[in-house]
């Protein structure tokens, strides 16, 4: 009966915590828990966190031109060769069989400085639209201003464009070593900022594009054919002298119409639409606006539908 009642002395006594494991005086004992939930209330743009998290954003772009030249012969030097034999063909069938004018520039030149900024935003725009989705497994995991994906996507497209407009500079001088064309000269300052204006309707564009792409996958298949529509209307491979007068209001909707123009003029120190500029300026700072709230007010939900 002893040896019982000790048996149950024993299981009944408690447990004294040794000192280690007892918590400070003013705290608890458990870990402080961080708890995400999505709010039903607009989200506001927090451009503190954004740039605190500018680090992730060179690490993002940093991976996506790793993974788009891996295992490639050429590796960058298919951000050359794109333009190229597509500055060839357009050459060929508009230059040389079609007779399109190009305001008194070497077609070849002409039509390569309309290609650059044009693929530059073309890719930033689809590879940006489909970010997102391609980073699913961080998404779901790990917390970080969503923004920051898209915005990788106009990073890397921004090597791109730096690689591409080597060639530029290169057949520029030799059009204007042969005399037919002006050397470069300051007005190639003025590429800089009309290539961050670029960037920002790259970077609101694709901020729509991505976020509606996550919960309609149709999005992904009808980039391409917005794509090629959108660079019919845009003046690259004719200008914008060829449309009619009546019809200008119409160029002047499209925001990219001013800003390849006004590249092109750079360029080749013609005059710069002051007006036309100024117009693809304010629509693209209105929908970056606008794709950055929508971008935020929709991004509580993409761990869910992704």
């Amino acid at each position: 009966m002893s040896v019982v009642l000790g048996k149950q002395e024993e299981a009944l006594s408690p447990i004294v915590p040794s000192a280690e494991s007892l918590p400070a005086p003013g705290e608890t004992g458990t870990k402080p828990v961080t708890v995400i939930r999505p709010r039903n209330a607009w989200v506001p743009l927090d451009l503190q966190e954004i740039w605190r998290f500018r680090e992730l954003w060179l690490f993002l772009t940093w991976r996506d031109i790793k993974v788009r030249y891996r295992q490639t012969v050429l590796g960058v030097l298919w951000a050359v060769i794109q333009p190229l034999f597509a500055m060839l063909i357009f050459t060929l069938f508009f230059g040389r069989l079609a007779g399109m004018p190009s305001d008194g520039v070497p077609y070849p030149l002409f039509a390569y400085a309309g290609l650059l900024p044009w693929l530059f935003f073309s890719t930033a725009v689809t590879q940006g639209s489909n970010s997102l989705v391609n980073s699913a497994h961080l998404i779901t995991k790990v917390y970080f201003p969503r923004l920051l994906i898209p915005a990788s996507a106009v990073g890397a497209a921004a090597v791109d464009f730096c690689i591409a407009f080597t060639l530029l500079l290169a057949l520029h001088l030799w059009y204007a070593w042969r005399g037919l064309a002006a050397f470069p000269g300051p007005s190639m300052l003025l590429i800089v900022p009309l290539m961050l204006l670029l960037a920002l309707l790259a970077l609101g564009v694709g901020l729509w594009l991505s976020a509606l792409n996550v919960r309609y996958r149709d999005i992904r298949h009808a980039i391409p054919f917005l794509i090629q529509i959108w660079m019919f209307a845009t003046p690259i491979i004719y200008p914008a002298s060829l449309v009619p007068e009546r019809y200008r209001w119409v160029l002047a909707i499209n925001p990219l119409a001013g800003i390849i123009e006004a590249f092109r003029a750079a360029c080749f120190g013609l005059p710069v639409d002051g007006m036309s500029l100024a117009i693809s300026a304010v629509v693209s700072v209105i929908i970056l606006i606008a794709a950055a709230y929508g971008f935020r007010r929709m991004e509580k939900g993409f761990a869910d539908v992704i």
